[in-house]
């Protein structure tokens, strides 16, 4: 009888080995190093985002570069896209043969990217700690309880998706994420952020199917053994990131 491990065996050591390197980051907790692996991740991720939204210039890639290297010494990195869209908006009104497909990628995955690294230098490593349980915490919840009790459809976009896991998924990332985030906020404000972040990290992945979809693609790429792409791994943090750093910023 083949075990679950023995089924998902690549998939299992390959997270394994993911979750071995994020502690070890973490427990260094060092700014280089973080801005180091978070930019590799960032361009890697940006170079599959240029295949999904199927830009055809060249190119982009030392822009990208470009944007990271500020992001190390601005202060406000999160700021950063946006600044980027001014610079484009002009670029295109300057000159016509540009298109707005080309942008996209500066926009996803560069702005969840961006908003993940202005969370680490404004509130810390246990903030980057609490998003990543509240993004797992409802991808564990949601396939746990889809996979035993999930019978309704949740949308077009992503079949295997039911009601029922995404309700269980919310609600096991927004008590879970309500006791992680005791480390950085009080109790109200870390179940109000964890309930949101959650519901935020379902739609980013939902986006990111939606990509595959239209490019027709399985996977954003294949770098990760048994996972895929990058953007594969990240797609409900960068949807969870910028949604938890705007509530921090009302809320505390």
């Amino acid at each position: 009888m083949v075990t679950i491990f023995e089924e998902h065996k690549e998939r299992i050591v390959t997270g394994l080995a993911l979750l071995a390197a994020v502690f070890l980051v973490g427990l260094i907790d060092n700014f280089f190093l973080m801005w180091l692996i978070l930019g590799g991740v960032y361009l890697i991720a940006f170079n599959e985002a240029v295949k999904l939204f199927g830009v055809e210039r060249d190119g982009l890639l030392p822009y990208a570069v470009g944007i990271w290297l500020i992001a190390g010494v601005y202060p406000y990195g999160d700021d950063l896209f946006v600044l980027a869209g001014v610079a484009y908006a002009s670029a295109v009104a300057y000159n016509k043969e540009l298109k707005w497909k080309d942008f996209l990628p500066f926009v996803y995955p560069t702005a969840g990217m961006l908003f993940i690294l202005t969370m680490y230098e404004e509130y810390g490593v246990l903030a980057l700690l609490w998003l990543l349980v509240v993004v797992a915490l409802t991808d564990v919840g949601a396939y746990a309880v889809g996979k035993s009790v999930g019978k309704t459809p949740f949308c077009e976009t992503s079949p295997n998706k039911t009601m029922e896991g995404v309700a269980g998924g919310v609600l096991v990332a927004t008590l879970g994420g309500s006791f992680a985030g005791l480390f950085v906020v009080d109790f109200t404000v870390a179940f109000f952020v964890s309930f949101f972040v959650s519901i935020a990290s379902i739609f980013g992945d939902l986006f990111e199917s939606s990509l595959k979809r239209a490019a027709d693609v399985k996977d954003s790429g294949d770098i990760l053994p048994g996972h895929g792409g990058v953007l594969d791994r990240i797609d409900g943090y960068l949807f969870g990131a910028i949604v938890m750093l705007v509530l921090m910023r009302g809320l505390v």
